[in-house]
C-alpha cells in the first residue's frame, strides 16, 4: 500500500508543536494542532463575560500559541498565507477529529505520565494504520508503549526534531521495538523527500545520537575551560566559524536555546547511561549550577554567558560572563596566533591540521577537545547507532557543524588523531586499531562521485545509502570538471547537461564569473543539452563584485565600468536567449547579480530556504545586471485589459526601491523574483542540483528551441513616471527617505517607466537595459553612492546618507 500524508494532527502546540505544525503547513500538509483546555478564565475574557464553556476560552492556549510562534523570529512559516492550512482545536472536544488524519504527532510536555495519558485519549480515535509517533527528546519508547494496543506499537515510533523545525535539518527517526519495518522506511524517506531534512535512523538510546554526542561536546568543553582557564570569548572565538560552526558558537548558542535545557538533557544522560565511559563528564560543574540558581539561563531570562543591558542614550552593549567571579564585565577581544595561520585557509577541512598543531594555546584547546570527542564516539558504535555516518549526519544537520567528528579526525589524518588521543590520556577503541592495521586509513572515501564509509563489521568501505537522488559537487569535481578559471568550476553532471559552479568569495560575480557563464554555454550549446547553474556553498550568490564597481567609479574609469555593466547585461541576455535550456538554482542568499541570475533562467529550481531580492539601493544604485529592465518586463507581461496598470509597475518598482529580500522561495513568488508556472520550490536542498538536471534534461528533450528576442515590452512613460516623482518627493519631504536614496529612486523610476514617453509604448529589452546602464553609470559618479559602497565593504552594513 502506498502511504500518502494529506492531513497530519499535532497534539501539543508548546514551541516545538506550532513549530512543527508549521513546517507541515511549509509543505501544502492541512494540520490539526490541539492542545488542552484553560483551567481558568484570564482577566481579558472575565471582563468580556466569556465562560470556561465557550469556545474562544477553550481554544485560548492552542491559539496563543500559534499566534506567538507565526510572530516569532525567524519566521517558522515559509508564507504567512500557509497558515491558512492549520485548524486549531482542544484535546477535550476535538480529539475526535484524529480519525480522519493520516499522522497523529504527540508534542507534548517530557513527562512520561502525561504522553501515557495523551497516547491513552489518542487510541480511542486513532484509525488503525495510522502513524503514530513522538517528539520526544529522550524517553524510552518501551516505557510510553507500555499497554498499548498491538497495532499502536507496529506504527509507534519517535520523529525527533530540533528547535526551530524549520531550519535545522535533523529528523531522528526511532523505531519502537514492535514498529514494523515498512513505517520506519516510510518516515525516513518523508522526513528527507518532503520534509526536507536529513533523517537519521536512531536506536531507543538516551538523547538519540544528535544530543547524545553534542551535549557531550558541550559538557566536555565546560571542564576544559575550566582547567585551561579560557574566557567565554576565547572559546567562541575558538569553536565558531574558523572550525566550520555557527558564528553563535558555544556559550551564544546555549545563551539562545536556554541553559536549563542543556543541563536537562546533560542529567537524562548521567542518570540513565550507568555504562558510559565518560559519564563524568555529563556532572553539570559548579559555575553551571551558579548560574541555573540565579536563573542566568540565557536570552529567555535575560542574562546567561551573555547579558544586553543599555546606556542612558539607549545605545546597546553587551556584557560577557567572568566564569572565575561569575560577574559580568566588558567583553575582551581573543586573538590566538594559531587562528592566524588559518586565515589563508578558505576549506575549512584543511584548517584542522593546522589547528591541533598549534603552539599556544589555542592548539592546546584543540587537541584536548577533538582527542575527548574521538575517544566519545568511537565507543558510541555500536550503542546508539550502527553505522560512523549517522553521528556524522546527526551533528550537522541537527547542530549546524559543516563536518562530523569522524569527518574532522579524516581531515587531522586518523593516525594522527589516535595520536593526539593517546596523548591526552584516552584509550583508542579496538575497532579503530585493527581498521589500521589493515591499512585503512580513513572513515570516508569518495567512489564514482558517491561516497563511501568504512563498515566496522564488514571492515571495508561501503557506498552511503540514499545518495542516488543526490548529486554532491564535491564528490564529483575532479572527475566531471569541464572547463575551470579562477571564478567558477564547469562540471558534466551527466545525460548531456552542464553545472555551472561559482567558486569566487561568498560567490560574488566578477568578470571571472562571467566569462565561465559564456563559457557553459558555449559549452553546452556545441556539446550538451542544457545548462544549470548552482552550487552547494552556503549561499548561491551575494551578488556582484562591488569592490571592483568602486575602484573603477573611484578611478573614473567610466568607459571601463561602462563596459563590465554592459558585458553583465549581455551575459544575463545570452542566458534567456540561448539555443539550450538554463536552469538557475539559488539557495541561501540569492541578492543583487545572484537575483538577477535567476531572473534570466528559463526555469528556476529554488531551495526552499532561498532569500532573495534585488538589494542594489543598499549600495547607491539600481539593479543593473537587467534587474531593472526584467521588473519592468513582467509588469508588462501581466498587464490584462482594465487593470490598473500604474499599481502593478508600482508593485515592482517598490520591490526594488525598498531592497525587498524574500524570507523563502515562496515569498519570492510574491515579489514577483519567481514566477508561478514556471519556477519551482525543492524543499530539501541537497536535492536541489538533481531536480534542476532532471528539468533541464527534461526541457531539452521536450524540444527546447532559442527564444525570440522581445520588442513588445509596455511601458507607460510619463504617466508612470510623474506617479513615481510625486512619490518619491512626499517620501522626502516626510523624511522617510533621504536626499541621495530620493535620486536614486527616480532614476530607478526613469527606467521602469521607459523614459519620459508622452504616451504608453512598446519597446525592446535593449532599449530598457541602456537606461537601466546609463541610470546606474551616473548614479557611480555620485560621492554619496560611493561612500555607501565602502561602507559596505568595510563593514557588511548598507549606509543611509
Amino acid at each position: 500500500m502506498t502511504r500518502r500524508i494529506k492531513k497530519v494532527a499535532i497534539v501539543g502546540s508548546g514551541i516545538m508543536g506550532s513549530g512543527i505544525a508549521c513546517h507541515f503547513a511549509n509543505i501544502g500538509v492541512e494540520v490539526l494542532l490541539l492542545d488542552i483546555v484553560p483551567r481558568e478564565l484570564n482577566d481579558k475574557e472575565k471582563a468580556k463575560g466569556l465562560t470556561l464553556e465557550d469556545k474562544v476560552v477553550r481554544n485560548r492556549l492552542v491559539n496563543d500559541a500559534l499566534t506567538t510562534s507565526l510572530k516569532s523570529k525567524p519566521s517558522p512559516i515559509y508564507n504567512q498565507k500557509f497558515a491558512n492550512r492549520i485548524t486549531t482545536g482542544n484535546i477535550d472536544d476535538d480529539l475526535h477529529l484524529i480519525k480522519n488524519v493520516d499522522w497523529v504527532m504527540e508534542v507534548v510536555v517530557e513527562r512520561l505520565d502525561i504522553k501515557k495519558s495523551v497516547f491513552e485519549k489518542i487510541e480511542k480515535f486513532r484509525t488503525p494504520g495510522t502513524l503514530i509517533t513522538s517528539n520526544t527528546s529522550g524517553i524510552p519508547i518501551k516505557f510510553m508503549n507500555e499497554g498499548r494496543s498491538e497495532d499502536f506499537q507496529k506504527h509507534f515510533a519517535v520523529t525527533h526534531f530540533f528547535n526551530p523545525p524549520r531550519y535545522l535539518k535533523l529528523f531522528e527517526v526511532v523505531p519502537g521495538p514492535n514498529c514494523k519495518e515498512e513505517v520506519t522506511d516510510f518516515l525516513m524517506m518523508y522526513g528527507d523527500k518532503f520534509l526536507g531534512k536529513t533523517a537519521v535512523l536512531a536506536k531507543d538510546t538516551p538523547a538519540f545520537i544528535g544530543n547524545r554526542i553534542g551535549i557531550f561536546g558541550i559538557m566536555s568543553l565546560f571542564h576544559v575551560v575550566k582547567e585551561m582557564g579560557l574566557t567565554v570569548e576565547e572559546v567562541d572565538k575558538l569553536t565558531g566559524p574558523v572550525i566550520g560552526r555557527p558564528k553563535s558558537a558555544t556559550f551564544r548558542t546555549i545563551d539562545v536555546v536556554g541553559l536549563d535545557t542543556l543541563v536537562h538533557t546533560a542529567n537524562g544522560v548521567k542518570d540513565n547511561c550507568p555504562e558510559d565511559e565518560m559519564r563524568e563528564q555529563f556532572v553539570i560543574p559548579d559555575f553551571v549550577n551558579h548560574m541555573m540558581d540565579h536563573k542566568m539561563l540565557g536570552s529567555k531570562t535575560g542574562k546567561g554567558f551573555y547579558k544586553m543591558t543599555k546606556d542612558a542614550s539607549g545605545k546597546r552593549n553587551i556584557l560577557t560572563l567572568d566564569l572565575n567571579t561569575l560577574e559580568y564585565r566588558e567583553k575582551k577581544s581573543a586573538k590566538f596566533a594559531t587562528l592566524e595561520l588559518t586565515k589563508t585557509i578558505d576549506n575549512v577541512a584543511d584548517r584542522f591540521k593546522v589547528l591541533v598543531a598549534g603552539k599556544d594555546k589555542a592548539g592546546e584547546f584543540y587537541r584536548k577537545s577533538f582527542a575527548a570527542m574521538f575517544a566519545y564516539v568511537q565507543n558510541r558504535i555500536p550503542e546508539i547507532s550502527d553505522e560512523l555516518y549517522r553521528i556524522d549526519d546527526g551533528l550537522r544537520a541537527g547542530f549546524g557543524w559543516e563536518h562530523g567528528p569522524f569527518q574532522i579526525w579524516d581531515a587531522i589524518g586518523v593516525a594522527k588523531g589516535v595520536e593526539i588521543m593517546k596523548a591526552e590520556g584516552h584509550t583508542i577503541a579496538p575497532w579503530v586499531s585493527e581498521m589500521l592495521l589493515n591499512n585503512n586509513d580513513s572513515f570516508y572515501s569518495v567512489k564514482n562521485g558517491a561516497t563511501y564509509y568504512y563498515d566496522i563489521p564488514s571492515k571495508s568501505q561501503v557506498k552511503k545509502p540514499g545518495q542516488d537522488s543526490f548529486i554532491i559537487l564535491d564528490n564529483i569535481r575532479k572527475t566531471s570538471e569541464v572547463w575551470k578559471n579562477s571564478g567558477v568550476v564547469i562540471e558534466d553532471i551527466g545525460d548531456g547537461i552542464l553545472n555551472l559552479e561559482f567558486q569566487s568569495k561568498m560567490n560574488t560575480i566578477g568578470g571571472d564569473v562571467l566569462a565561465g557563464l559564456n563559457k557553459a554555454i558555449d559549452l553546452a550549446e556545441k556539446d550538451f543539452q542544457g545548462l544549470v547553474v548552482g552550487n552547494q556553498a552556503a549561499n548561491f550568490s551575494v551578488g556582484a563584485n562591488i569592490g571592483m564597481i568602486f575602484m573603477m567609479a573611484v578611478e573614473q574609469e567610466y568607459d571601463e565600468l561602462n563596459m563590465a555593466i554592459k558585458y553583465f547585461q549581455d551575459s544575463m541576455m545570452r542566458m534567456r536567449y540561448s539555443s539550450i535550456p538554463t536552469i538557475s538554482a539559488p539557495h541561501g542568499m540569492a541578492l543583487g547579480g545572484g537575483c538577477e541570475i535567476s531572473l534570466h533562467a528559463d526555469k528556476v529550481v529554488a531551495a526552499a530556504e532561498t532569500y532573495m531580492g534585488l538589494v542594489e539601493f543598499g549600495v547607491g544604485v539600481i539593479p543593473g545586471g537587467g534587474g531593472s529592465k526584467e521588473m519592468a518586463l513582467r509588469a508588462s507581461d501581466i498587464f490584462h485589459k482594465g487593470d490598473v496598470e500604474l499599481n502593478i509597475l508600482q508593485e515592482n518598482f517598490l520591490t526594488i526601491g525598498m531592497a525587498k529580500v524574500s524570507t523563502s522561495a515562496y515569498e519570492a513568488f510574491d515579489l514577483g523574483l519567481l514566477q508561478k508556472g514556471k519556477d519551482i520550490v525543492v524543499v530539501n536542498k541537497e536535492r536541489q542540483i538533481a531536480t534542476a538536471k532532471a528539468h533541464a534534461k527534461l526541457m531539452a528533450e521536450s524540444g527546447y528551441t532559442q527564444p525570440v528576442k522581445r520588442n513588445d515590452v509596455k511601458i507607460l512613460g510619463k504617466q508612470a513616471l510623474g506617479m513615481f516623482l510625486v512619490g518619491t518627493d512626499s517620501m522626502e519631504h516626510s523624511k522617510y527617505i533621504s536626499e541621495h536614496d530620493q535620486k536614486i529612486a527616480n532614476k530607478l523610476a526613469y527606467v521602469m517607466a521607459g523614459g519620459d514617453l508622452s504616451e504608453p509604448t512598446m519597446v525592446s529589452e535593449q532599449y530598457l537595459l541602456d537606461l537601466e546602464r546609463e541610470a546606474f553609470l551616473s548614479l557611480c559618479t555620485e560621492r554619496k553612492t560611493l561612500e555607501r559602497i565602502q561602507h559596505m565593504l568595510k563593514t557588511g552594513k548598507p549606509l543611509r546618507n
